[in-house]
């Protein structure tokens, strides 16, 4: 069960990277296949956003990443589904507002046909 335990934390760990690598870059598509299709996200000032905004965001080039570096603080699974705390730190614009800091987020994954995949989450600046 350990053994399971760390290899979970570990996929969350890789897929986090991914997610990361996929707003950097905009790509559309890897986000498409990270995050559910149901997925509702809070931001730092309240705004809840669904999956379908976040692509569009990207898709438009509204949203611009310069600069983010992540650290996974703490991983914890509940059977089917991993609660991720991260710290990053970016600096990018949205709708060419800057935005820049350092922002914690608590992100839920849930394993949906054998893949990760968001369905929650939200952040606040630090």
């Amino acid at each position: 069960m350990e053994t399971n335990l760390l290899n979970v934390k570990k996929q969350i760990t890789e897929v986090e990277n991914r997610l990361l690598a996929a707003i950097k870059s905009s790509d559309v598509k890897a986000l498409d296949t990270l995050l559910h299709d149901d997925l509702l996200f809070i931001t730092p000032d309240g705004q809840v956003l669904t999956k379908a905004m976040d692509l569009a965001s990207h898709a438009s080039g509204n949203m611009v990443i310069d600069y983010i570096v992540s650290v996974v603080d703490m991983v914890n699974i509940i059977e089917d589904t991993a609660v991720a705390i991260v710290t990053i730190e970016t600096k990018g614009k949205m709708l060419n507002q800057p935005i820049e800091g350092k922002f914690k987020y608590v992100r839920v994954w849930r394993l949906s046909e054998n893949h990760w995949k968001v369905i929650a989450g939200s952040c606040m600046a630090l």
